[in-house]
């Protein structure tokens, strides 16, 4: 089993509203589950004008860490753009995949935005009528079919997936992922300290030597 899970949020720096689930199981799409979220803090006029969840219609619901309990009991949680919702969400007991990374491994060229993905591979998916693009339901079915053609596509088991996810091993102190990929972990020390320190924080799967390298580096500049 494969759970796709997705959330909705306050903005990009957190407060989840929503959030949802469907499993993938012997390549069907099943168990819909979904709850709107009291957040932490108040929603943003641009998250808002996305997802379209009001403060009404969260006020009297449970807290992410009240709702987060029946998302559990899967080995495995997929996400577009996984790194998101994982920080978005309290600690969940399983490995994770990235179908957007998956994305840009099979496809290259192409954009990779969720909806630009499902039209451009023409997936056959059927979201929920009742609700629409940034949904958190509605962006897991769409999530689901893409994991489903990633897997007949590429033939990849679940364990090849999260490998595939995982952040390549840091070579010497080249830094190997996100918008400094590449680029040495010294030069970005001294132009933006406060990224070091930001990724130590928030990204929880960090390779072993790269966090021993970051930590130095975050360190030398206090």
């Amino acid at each position: 089993m494969l759970r796709v899970i997705d959330t909705e949020t306050c903005g990009l720096q957190g407060g989840v509203v929503e959030v949802a689930s469907v499993d993938v199981i012997n390549g069907q799409i099943v168990n819909p589950m979904s709850d709107l979220i009291c957040p932490d803090r108040p929603i943003s006029r641009q998250a808002m004008a996305v997802h379209r969840i009001t403060e009404a219609m969260v006020a009297d619901k449970p807290t992410i860490e009240e709702a987060i309990g029946r998302y559990h009991g899967s080995p495995h949680y997929v996400a577009h753009n996984a790194s998101f919702d994982r920080r978005m969400l309290p600690i969940m007991p399983g490995e994770w995949i990235c179908t957007m990374t998956l994305a840009r491994q099979l496809w290259p060229g192409i954009k990779y935005g969720n909806q630009a993905l499902r039209h451009s591979l023409k997936l056959d998916v059927t979201p929920p009528s009742e609700l629409h693009a940034h949904r958190a339901l509605y962006d897991c079915y769409v999530t689901a079919a893409l994991l489903i053609r990633i897997m007949e596509t590429s033939g990849w088991s679940a364990s090849e997936m999260v490998s595939r996810c995982q952040p390549a091993e840091v070579s010497g102190d080249v830094f190997p992922f996100g918008k400094y990929r590449g680029q040495s972990i010294g030069s970005i020390a001294r132009k933006d300290p406060g990224y070091l320190r930001w990724v130590l924080e928030n990204v929880r799967d960090l390779r072993p030597p790269l966090r021993q390298a970051l930590r130095k580096y975050v360190k030398s500049d206090q």
